[in-house]
């Protein structure tokens, strides 16, 4: 093209490559030996981090419209990831749906079971397993119907024609995430041609590091990937959950996950009936979690609760006995546990730490 000549734009674009690959190599070199000692023990966290991450695009603004932002992925994305979305149609994505995409499918792939999770504003709206991707949409957005508006909606199996359909013809979609689609959803959903439809493999989250950015530093941690069983939950009332109380406690605790603290959670038939998110007390989750399942028409009474922390009073447990809920999972550890506890058995309710 240049007949035998490289011009400047094309050598410096080489030049920077070919720094940015050295200074890759370098990067996992530093990373690989600041993380062991001279005698072969590796630290969780080295005495220097190098982080390297490519990026995928430019954003046409970040949070807010007066910010400016982009898109970075890891050199080597973890299989599964949404980096490595594969997107069908729809306009670019934005910094807000990125965030509430990932969320999205890191919610609905917990689950073995066919799940279904709708957010908003980073929360879970709305999430349900089931037989299949119809019936756990329809659970899901039963949830909190008016929330789902505009929402991201993400399934852990390929997405079938109908419910395609469905959604399109029920509610406005931002994005939606599924691990494959038949050629009828496709075509379906090509007639909303804003919608973003993004592909992602099945594939197990794979163990990593999430970081976050404080003043002029980074705060790492592990990403929380503790599978829960009842084996590793104590029940610490009289009352022991029923066989059906422990799936819904199990399926409740895994959408708390993903839910903002402070994080109550409603639950009942492998459903949500009530997302209380981000107050500032608990017990105020609390009474948004019930005021939003009465909203949407839902049966509350004889549901499970999940808390994402300890309750530090009573009023919790207090306020999901008047709404009916008869059995709680949460982590334990407040010092008031034992009046906690006590309020458990005044109601008649199971509890599990």
């Amino acid at each position: 093209a240049g007949d035998g000549r490289l011009d400047h734009a094309t050598r410096y674009r080489l030049a920077v490559a070919a720094f940015n690959r050295v200074a890759q190599y370098d990067d996992a070199i530093s990373n690989y030996l600041s993380a062991r000692s001279s005698a072969g023990e590796t630290a969780a966290f080295p005495a220097q981090t190098n982080p390297c991450f490519v990026k995928v695009a430019d954003l046409r603004y970040g949070e807010n419209p007066h910010q400016k932002a982009a898109w970075y992925r890891d050199l080597y994305p973890a299989p599964g990831s949404l980096a490595t979305a594969r997107q069908h149609q729809g306009k670019e994505l934005s910094y807000n749906n990125i965030g509430d995409a990932d969320a999205a499918w890191e919610c609905v792939r917990q689950f073995d079971q066919t799940a279904c999770a709708i957010i908003k504003h980073a929360n879970p709206c709305g999430a349900a397993v089931a037989s299949d991707c119809g019936a756990a949409y329809d659970l899901a957005f039963a949830t909190d119907p008016t929330s789902a508006f505009g929402g991201i909606i993400a399934f852990n199996r390929p997405l079938d024609a109908a419910t395609a359909q469905a959604i399109i013809d029920r509610q406005f979609v931002e994005v939606l995430i599924a691990t494959g689609y038949e050629p009828a959803a496709l075509a379906a959903l090509a007639a909303k041609k804003n919608v973003r439809v993004l592909e992602i493999a099945a594939a197990a989250p794979t163990p990593q590091q999430e970081s976050k950015r404080i003043g002029s530093g980074l705060l790492i941690q592990t990403s929380d990937l503790k599978p829960i069983t009842p084996d590793d939950c104590r029940v610490v009332t009289r009352r022991r959950p029923t066989d059906a109380q422990w799936r819904d406690l199990m399926f409740a605790w895994k959408v708390a996950r993903m839910v903002k603290s402070n994080a109550i959670v409603y639950a009942a038939g492998g459903r949500t009936v009530g997302v209380g998110a981000g107050q500032m007390s608990r017990v105020d989750s609390a009474r948004i979690g019930r005021w939003k399942a009465e909203d949407a028409g839902l049966p509350i009474a004889g549901a499970v609760m999940a808390s994402d922390a300890f309750f530090p009073f009573r009023d919790g447990i207090d306020t999901a006995a008047e709404a009916g809920i008869k059995a709680v999972i949460e982590p334990g550890g407040s010092m008031r546990d034992d009046e906690v506890i006590a309020a458990a058995h005044e109601h008649g309710m199971a509890m599990v730490f």
